[in-house]
């Protein structure tokens, strides 16, 4: 039987958030196996995700399957859930406390499959071991979200902490995502732009780095930055998944430079919706037009 083959298969816990701003309290399906697999649907490119969850919320999947997405779900003692609260302006910074968690991945009851890249993108520690990334490096380039192995549920509490094993799995990606914060919580850093090459350093090829104003791409030595133009930001859960998958999709085909603008440009307009991005391709392509793209080194 032929293996089915995806152009980016997604992997991570499927998550039941919290989000809090303001007085306002709303439940939200969440995690990249969501926000980032179905932007990039939307898009053409071929898409499966796999995801742990618990079997009361399978119907939860039905809106992925909707959009054409090959989804394989494993059975989970809980499904994952973040509460977010934001407290700035900016949304930048936000207050996370675990409500729910999945559990590792099964290593036995894994599909067969070919792909060309595999996002991972857990949405805390505990859900993805570094075995697991050993096994997706040996088929297709690894894409990681470090938020998935740096925050560590403690209590009510998510702290920011070290990855014991980030040397060894680090090497193993070809392309990282991370915060403005989780760049300095594994440099010292304050400053993203003297982080990158720190984090280059552990391995990867290219960083995507998210911060309030923009998307910083760190590829071959060269230093990309294209900003966020938003009417407002009531999307702004989901920005970092948008913006790491759209880059991806894109750079199947473009340079890291048309890849930055491209995930701006998907970002800002995910930025002003909640939800995950449902905008078509030539949508995204003009407005990719206005934005400027800096080359910073």
């Amino acid at each position: 039987m032929p293996q089915p083959k995806f152009d980016i298969l997604f992997v991570g816990d499927f998550a039941k958030d919290v989000l809090v701003h303001g007085q306002e309290r709303v439940v939200a399906s969440g995690g990249s196996v969501y926000y980032g697999a179905v932007a990039v649907a939307r898009l053409g490119i071929r898409t499966g995700v796999i995801t742990r969850l618990h079997p009361s919320d399978l119907v939860l999947l039905d809106e992925l399957k909707a959009e054409g997405i090959a989804v394989y779900a494993q059975a989970a003692p809980q499904t994952s859930g973040i509460e977010n609260i934001y407290n700035t302006a900016d949304m930048d910074r936000r207050i996370c406390h675990p409500i729910g968690h999945a559990g590792l991945f099964d290593l036995d009851d894994l599909p067969r499959w070919n792909g060309r890249y595999v996002f991972i993108g857990p949405i805390m520690a505990g859900i993805v071991s570094l075995d697991l990334v050993k096994r997706f490096a040996r088929k297709a380039k690894i894409a990681l979200d470090i938020q998935g192995f740096v925050r560590v549920p403690r209590g009510n509490d998510l702290p920011t902490e070290e990855w014991p094993e980030r040397r060894e799995g680090l090497a193993l990606v070809h392309t990282l995502k991370l915060d403005q914060a989780e760049a300095e919580a594994l440099t010292g850093e304050t400053d993203p732009l003297a982080a990158l090459p720190q984090v280059a350093a552990y391995g990867p090829k290219e960083i995507v780095l998210t911060h309030a104003s923009g998307v910083t791409v760190w590829a071959e030595g060269k230093v990309y930055q294209s900003p966020f133009v938003a009417e407002n930001l009531s999307g702004r859960t989901g920005r970092g998944d948008t913006c790491i998958s759209t880059y991806l999709a894109r750079r199947l085909t473009r340079e890291p430079d048309e890849a930055c603008r491209f995930a701006a440009a998907a970002t800002s307009l995910k930025l002003s919706q909640p939800g995950p991005l449902r905008r078509p391709l030539a949508e995204i392509e003009a407005f990719a037009a206005t934005l400027p793209v800096r080359v910073l080194r």
